[in-house]
């Protein structure tokens, strides 16, 4: 019986993941591991351990993006592995649903750190067009078959950054970095921003592992929403 149960769990699982990728593509979008499989996948609001405190993709475990935005990425692992072939870039977010978007400001509005999660009544961030990436660098040997979805702790071989991501505070930003973080740290962080700034990708102030591929004005008059 208990069998049987864990057979139907595995299945039902492996169906609603199968549907999620469907709908990411049926908009347009393509999973980075069909682009460059190099590139390391460990989406952080497939587990708990985030700011929200609870798991926002029940459904989605694999990165997806606009074609473009795929292959800037590639272009900047690129650039990555010919300066540090030790290493590899590694997403904690990509494309983003505007239903999860509305579920993190429903948790920031009205607190002091709103200003880091975009209202989805203003038409939401780059993430909510496919065309934004939260991302840090990691060891190139860490294997992803040790990263799970869920709860339970799971380290990731990342290089130091001075936080972790998805922290909010004044670490995370990049404009007075020499004032609070020590030298190697700034270093990690600035060698993120080259090979990413490489491929066309802006980073913003507030958060060291967010970048952008366009501006917010151009992805509202150009693209579509993510549903």
């Amino acid at each position: 019986m208990k069998t049987t149960l864990l057979l139907l769990t595995v299945l039902f699982l492996g169906s609603s993941l199968q549907a999620q990728n469907k709908q990411m593509e049926s908009q347009g979008l393509v999973n980075i591991k069909s682009v460059d499989p190099s590139i390391k996948v460990a989406l952080m609001y497939a587990r708990s351990d985030n700011f929200c405190g609870r798991t926002l993709y029940a459904d989605l475990h694999d990165a997806y993006m606009l074609p473009r935005c795929a292959k800037a990425l590639k272009k900047a692992q690129a650039e990555l592995k010919r300066r540090r072939p030790d290493l590899s870039l590694c997403i904690f977010d990509a494309t983003r649903p505007m239903s999860i978007q509305q579920t993190m400001w429903d948790v920031v509005k009205n607190t002091p750190h709103y200003f880091y999660v975009s209202n989805p009544a203003r038409g939401g961030g780059m993430h909510n067009y496919g065309m934004a990436l939260d991302i840090s660098l990691c060891k190139a040997s860490w294997s992803e078959a040790l990263w799970r979805p869920g709860s339970a702790p799971c380290r990731i071989d990342t290089i130091p950054m001075g936080t972790k991501v998805d922290h909010m505070g004044s670490r995370s930003h990049i404009d007075r970095e020499e004032t609070i973080l020590t030298p190697a740290v700034i270093a990690n962080r600035l060698l993120l921003r080259e090979v990413m700034q490489a491929a066309g990708f802006m980073p913003i102030r507030t958060e060291w592992w967010h970048f952008n591929l366009c501006t917010r004005a151009w992805a509202k008059a150009n693209l579509r929403v993510i549903k």
